[in-house]
This record gives structure tokens, C-alpha cells and sequence, in this order.
């Protein structure tokens, strides 16, 4: 039975969309600077060698150690030479094996490839909406923790991640692992520091809804926000509550059932000035 693949291999990687030789470039300077785990004794393949196989094989369907190791002793001569693979000066060596693939994946750093990974995509976003929209740079991402179906074991609890993911056209632009959704809020600023925040907006539920995390949004990253204040905190909801909302006409109104209840939602943003950012009733 194919071994599964190993967790560094980040969920990301399936929103790099087909990656032909010009792409496969383009990602190169990314992966490499993630860092080695091997020492320098003994290599053949870099590590960006590898971790390009590995993308060019999870994009087009591979799921298993084996089935990378397979990907690549099928893949053109003309796609390995992009990638960077030297052949063996005695030919039997085309492309790295499943058990050196194994190797290196359960050795890397999984933060550094899911960051290097989370940039490539963010800036191939940025490029895509700025030409969408006649140059515009503004772009809304939403962050959010999920839990991901199937990662329990005997010995291990379901992994949860924290991500921060565009609303249209829809890229991961970064996540990382978090032990519980309780431990959501402080890897919050962790999570978006790495990128470049200025002019967009940031969404998130009510428990990323705390001072430190949206002051540091406008006052450092230079972003927007839209938070979701709830009962629990109860000094910024009587704040809110207390405004003069009907003095405000009501911009955008969504509906929908959900969670055994309809629930209707109103967007006055002519408090924006006062409050600081746009702030949904």
C-alpha cells in the first residue's frame, strides 16, 4: 500500500494551478528559502529540486510518497531540466526516489514551506487582481481556523488550521497549525505579518475581535477591517449599540438560514470615519 504523504506537504499546494515550465520558475526562488534539513555531505538533489517535484506531482494528482516518486520517473526530460534534475553520470539515476522524497518531507520545515508556498501564491494574486481591476491593489481576505476532515489518528487529535484566504478569486495565502481553536487569537498576527496587508481589508468571526489584534492591523500592516462584535465584549458592543444606526442608511443587506435560524445581516458604513474602519451592524 502507497504510503500517505507526509504532513509538511502543505494543503496550499492544490491552489497553484497547473504549473508548466514558465511557473515552475517562477516558484523556484520561493522554495528556496526554505531551509535544509540534510547536511551538505551526500546530496544529488537540492532541496528546491525536490520540493518542485513534489508540487508539479500533488497539482496533477498525486497523493502518496509513491505516487510523487512516480510522477517524476514519467515526468518530460524537458519539464526535469526546468526543475532543476542533474542526471546520474552513470544514467541510472533519473529522479529522486520515494523513500529520499520521504525523507526529505518528514524533515522540513513545514512553517517555511507553507510560508514560501502562501507568498508565491499571494503575489501571483495580487498581479492577477490588480490586472482584473484596471490596476487596483485592494484586495479582502478572510481569516478563519478549520479542522481538517481525516487528519485524526489512534494518537493524535484532528489537526486544526489557521488561514488567511481571498474572497475572490480564492487563494491561500497563508496558514499555519494551531493546537486548538481556542489558541486561534495568538497566532493571529503571526499569521498575516509575513504579508504585504497595505490598502486591503481583513475579515474575521468575533474571536480574532480584540484591541491588540485590529490595532495592530491599521497602525502597522496599514489595512482595513470588518469585525464581528458579539455580546461578550460587552464595553465595544454598548459603544456600537449606542450610535445613531437609524441616522445611517443601510448600504448592503444579505439574508440566509443558517445554523436553524435566518439571520439577516446590514452593512451601515457611514461610521467608518468615526469608528475607524468599516463596521457591519
Amino acid at each position: 500500500m502507497p504510503a500517505a504523504v507526509s504532513s509538511p506537504i502543505p494543503a496550499v499546494l492544490l491552489k497553484l494551478g497547473p504549473l508548466d515550465i514558465d511557473r515552475v520558475a517562477d516558484l523556484r526562488p520561493y522554495f528556496g528559502s526554505v531551509p535544509d534539513p540534510r547536511s551538505r555531505r551526500g546530496r544529488w538533489y537540492s532541496l528546491t529540486t525536490i520540493l518542485l517535484v513534489c508540487a508539479c506531482a500533488v497539482v496533477s494528482g498525486a497523493k502518496s510518497i509513491d505516487e510523487l516518486a512516480e510522477w517524476g520517473m514519467n515526468a518530460s526530460g524537458r519539464l526535469l531540466a526546468a526543475i532543476g534534475i542533474r542526471r546520474h553520470l552513470l544514467r541510472w539515476r533519473r529522479c529522486p526516489s520515494a523513500a529520499t522524497i520521504g525523507r526529505v518531507l518528514g524533515a522540513v520545515d513545514g512553517d517555511a514551506l507553507d510560508r514560501a508556498v502562501g507568498a508565491y501564491l499571494a503575489d501571483r494574486h495580487r498581479a492577477a487582481a490588480g490586472s482584473a481591476n484596471g490596476g487596483e491593489r485592494r484586495r479582502v481576505i478572510a481569516v478563519d481556523g478549520k479542522t481538517l476532515k481525516g487528519s485524526a489518528r489512534l494518537d493524535v487529535a484532528r489537526r486544526h488550521l489557521l488561514s488567511a484566504v481571498t474572497h475572490t478569486p480564492v487563494a491561500t495565502l497563508a496558514q499555519v497549525e494551531v493546537g486548538a481553536k481556542t489558541n486561534e487569537t495568538r497566532h493571529f498576527k503571526p499569521l498575516l505579518a509575513p504579508l504585504d496587508l497595505h490598502g486591503d481589508v481583513v475579515t474575521f468571526d468575533a474571536l480574532h475581535s480584540v484591541k491588540v489584534n485590529v490595532t495592530w492591523l491599521v497602525e502597522t500592516k496599514k489595512a482595513h477591517y470588518i469585525a464581528v462584535i458579539k455580546t461578550n465584549q460587552p464595553t465595544t458592543y454598548a459603544q456600537l449599540d449606542g450610535l445613531n444606526w437609524t441616522a445611517v442608511p443601510i448600504q448592503h443587506t444579505a439574508s440566509n438560514i443558517g445554523h436553524g435560524r435566518r439571520e439577516s445581516r446590514s452593512i451601515n458604513p457611514g461610521y467608518s470615519a468615526e469608528l475607524g474602519d468599516l463596521t457591519p451592524r
